[in-house]
């Protein structure tokens, strides 16, 4: 994957790094923790994301304040300065239509309020794993103490080369990640973010509250989350989609707050994004040559390597290695898995 990372000033003066990639219909995804617009391209917990997004859309993403590539002062961690940020985002990359906006995680309040305030700029919203309550504002005040605890561990002992601090992050992120995800993300943990920095971030998600933003959605929406997320309780994905009038809510057979590739519950939500988004987005097969759209019709009917081979005249290793393309390119690493994302995009072709 190719981009462009850019930085542009916002209103108080922060400085704010952005990034642009791929082509087609125009998706802004709102700040999220733990990015760096650099190393997500490189990583396994983010690079099918990457790929995926990049592969279909205009996608365009930032590193928020205290956080990757912007870095810098934590200060100004609060809705207001949050929602300016997307703005400033978006008009940086002078989109000339309505596009589509992602918000992860935190990500989602953004989102709502930009949705209502620029409604006649927002084509579609799109939801996963966000919640529109911030840890202190549920009512549960075990959760809560739960919550100030892990804050005070981040101060105490993010910075330190031993990952066990950091570990506790990961293991409520991705409790299904393989030891070689688990060490990428304890090590961009310490590498994208200080503990000062880490502490004030996650003070100030815990207060998020914008529960009176929902009624006022009436951009076409959809919410979806994982049904064993460790993060944010599944509860506040059926209260975003409760709150807003005609959101669709898909629930994800997962564990994971970050969906990752080997997970049945990853094409699915390509899928049921892609469907979303409608005709108005790339086909999920935009991206391949002819060859590999021949090698796809027989992938997707059910065809053996050998089989697709004969039907084409050309070597069982042409197919192979022509699959291990056409994988990397859908941003998925199985035949059940390109098969998923494949049968609905080809549907809608």
């Amino acid at each position: 994957m190719k981009q462009s990372i850019r930085y542009l000033t916002a209103g108080d003066g922060t400085r704010l790094a952005w990034s642009s990639m791929g082509t087609g219909m125009p998706l802004v995804k709102a700040a999220n923790w733990l990015s760096h617009l650099e190393y997500d391209l490189e990583s396994p917990i983010w690079q099918h994301w990457m790929r995926f997004l990049g592969g279909n859309f205009h996608f365009i993403r930032y590193d928020e304040r205290g956080c990757g590539m912007t870095g810098g002062d934590p200060r100004g961690l609060s809705l207001s300065n949050w929602l300016s940020d997307l703005e400033a985002v978006v008009d940086a990359a002078q989109i000339d239509r309505p596009f589509a906006l992602l918000g992860i995680s935190q990500g989602a309040a953004a989102c709502l309020a930009y949705a209502v305030k620029h409604p006649q700029r927002v084509s579609h919203l799109l939801l996963y794993g966000g919640y529109a309550r911030g840890a202190y504002e549920r009512g549960n005040a075990e959760a809560a103490r739960m919550y100030h605890a892990i804050v005070d561990i981040a101060r105490g002992g993010w910075d330190d080369h031993n990952p066990v601090f950091r570990q506790l992050f990961t293991a409520r992120f991705i409790p299904g990640a393989t030891d070689a995800q688990v060490q990428w993300f304890n090590e961009l943990a310490r590498t994208t973010t200080t503990a000062e920095s880490a502490g004030a971030l996650l003070e100030a998600r815990a207060h998020v509250n914008v529960t009176a933003l929902l009624p006022q959605v009436t951009v076409p929406t959809l919410v979806m989350h994982g049904r064993e997320d460790g993060v944010v309780p599944l509860e506040e994905g059926r209260l975003l989609a409760a709150g807003i009038t005609g959101a669709r809510f898909v629930e994800l057979e997962s564990r994971n707050h970050v969906l990752l590739d080997t997970e049945p519950a990853w094409p699915r939500f390509c899928e049921e994004m892609l469907q979303f988004l409608g005709r108005d987005a790339p086909d999920a097969l935009s991206g391949l040559t002819g060859r590999e759209r021949e090698i796809v019709e027989g992938l997707v009917a059910g065809r053996t390597n050998a089989e697709i081979a004969a039907s084409l005249f050309i070597s069982d290793k042409t197919v192979r290695n022509a699959l291990t393309r056409i994988f990397d390119k859908l941003g998925v690493r199985s035949r059940t898995q390109a098969m998923a994302l494949l049968r609905g995009g080809t549907q809608r072709g």
